[in-house]
C-alpha cells in the first residue's frame, strides 16, 4: 500500500466533487472510504483509540450528573 495516500486524496476528491453535486450518499460513501484508508496507514493506525479514550472520558464524566437527575421528586 505504498499509494495510500494518493487514494485518500482522490476519496476526498470525490467526496467533494459529490458533496458539490448535491449528492449527500456518494459524499458519504467517499468520506468512509477515506476514512478507512487513514486509518490503515500507520499515522491513523491510532485513530480508533483515540476516539475510544475520548468517549469514555465524556461517558466517565456524564454518568455521576446523569444519575443525580434520576432522584424522584428532582431533589439532589
Amino acid at each position: 500500500m505504498d499509494n495510500v495516500g494518493v487514494l485518500i486524496m482522490f476519496a476526498l476528491l470525490g467526496t467533494f466533487i459529490c458533496a458539490k453535486a448535491r449528492v449527500p450518499g456518494g459524499a458519504v460513501a467517499f468520506s468512509l472510504l477515506a476514512l478507512v484508508l487513514f486509518i490503515s496507514t500507520p499515522a491513523g493506525s491510532g485513530l480508533p483509540g483515540a476516539v475510544a479514550g475520548l468517549l469514555d472520558t465524556v461517558d466517565q464524566s456524564t454518568t455521576p450528573v446523569l444519575k443525580k437527575s434520576e432522584t424522584p421528586g428532582g431533589a439532589r
